[in-house]
């Protein structure tokens, strides 16, 4: 297993007690249509975590987060209002990595370094299982959508185009 895949699995055993089954892929799982490909489902039930900037506002200059069903685009603007900025734009990959602690295109839905406000796509609670990031491109661990809502603390709400 790769060493951030299996990071992230001990992280979510140590600061979650959930027992997490990380599953990796030689073709990568960077895109929800690869992931979906890769675990044989559909692609809405790929759980994607964006991490995007906010500015104006009280959290002017905070990140947050949105963990959106692989089947819908997230809309900016209404994560700007949700969170209660003016604006919104995708997370830079450097400062995601040293707030966060993961990488873009592997980055957990849960077990991130710094706490962040997260949205929860009411799409994926469709679902009677989603799959996440585990730490790489390649990673996935599959979780009820309920169970991930609740570990990562997050508010359903569609933030989606």
């Amino acid at each position: 297993m790769h060493p951030r895949a299996a990071e992230f699995e001990e992280l979510a055993e140590e600061r979650y007690g959930v027992d997490v089954d990380v599953l990796e892929f030689d073709g990568g799982t960077e895109t929800a249509a690869a992931a979906a490909d890769a675990v044989g489902c559909e692609t809405g039930a790929i759980a994607s975590t964006i991490v995007v900037s906010l500015s104006g506002g009280d959290r002017d200059g905070a990140l947050v987060a949105a963990i959106t069903s692989g089947a819908n685009r997230l809309d900016l603007d209404a994560v700007a209002e949700h969170f209660g900025a003016d604006a919104a734009e995708m997370g830079d990959p450097e400062r995601i990595r040293e707030v966060v602690g993961w990488s873009i295109g592997g980055v957990p839905p849960i077990g991130h370094d710094a706490a962040l406000p997260t949205a929860f796509d009411p799409t994926l609670t469709g679902y009677d299982t989603v799959y996440g990031a585990a730490g790489t491109p390649s990673a996935v661990f599959a979780v009820a959508p309920e169970t991930l809502a609740e570990l990562a603390d997050a508010t359903v709400v569609d933030l989606t185009e």
